[in-house]
Parts: structure tokens; C-alpha cells; sequence
């Protein structure tokens, strides 16, 4: 449990930094501070669809008993 509580601070530490770096990108109205993330975002989405097909093509078929 207490690895855990540890791995949870760490993620809220990350996602309060992340944040903060964030809006300081918007006031300065930098381009990357939304640039970045949507592309994280896209790439995210392309490798889980990638994954998702892949695990669909290597999938073994079901022989049906007759």
C-alpha cells in the first residue's frame, strides 16, 4: 500500500506541474503550449488504434465443434 501512496503523490506532483507549465504557456501566448499536448494526444490515439488492429489481425480464430 504504501508504494502506492507513493506512485499517487508522484502522478498528483507531475499533473500539478504539467498544469502550471501549462497556463504559464498560454500567458505567454506561446504556440506550443497547445501544440504539445495535442499532439500527445494524437499520438496517443494513433497507437492504441495501431494496438487495437494489431491484436485484431494476430487474433486466432475459433474452430467451431460440429
Amino acid at each position: 500500500m504504501r508504494r502506492a501512496r507513493v506512485t499517487g503523490k508522484l502522478m498528483m506532483a507531475g499533473a500539478a506541474l504539467q498544469m502550471l507549465l501549462f497556463v504559464c504557456g498560454l500567458k505567454r501566448h506561446s504556440y506550443l503550449a497547445l501544440a504539445l499536448p495535442v499532439s500527445v494526444a494524437m499520438l496517443a490515439q494513433t497507437a492504441l488504434t495501431f494496438w487495437l488492429g494489431w491484436t485484431m489481425l494476430t487474433m486466432e480464430e475459433e474452430v467451431e465443434e460440429p
